[in-house]
């Protein structure tokens, strides 16, 4: 997974994460967690607010 695969990695942090609260983790946290998949093989530097946000957004939905 890329930082780009948003939902894929929104769909991976709902299974892995269920007792989270998406909606008020912190960045630092959710930088961490999305580093820590499996399956994640990126650039751990490229993980800017911005896709924070978009990965966020994406997980906040999935637990919906």
């Amino acid at each position: 997974m890329k930082w780009t695969d948003v939902q894929q990695i929104a769909e991976e942090l709902y299974d892995q994460h269920p007792d989270v609260d998406p909606r008020t983790i912190r960045f630092i946290d959710l930088h961490n967690f999305v580093v820590g998949l499996e399956d994640f093989d990126d650039d751990h530097s490229r993980g800017g607010e911005k896709v924070l946000e978009a990965i966020q957004a994406a997980w906040i939905a999935e637990a919906e």
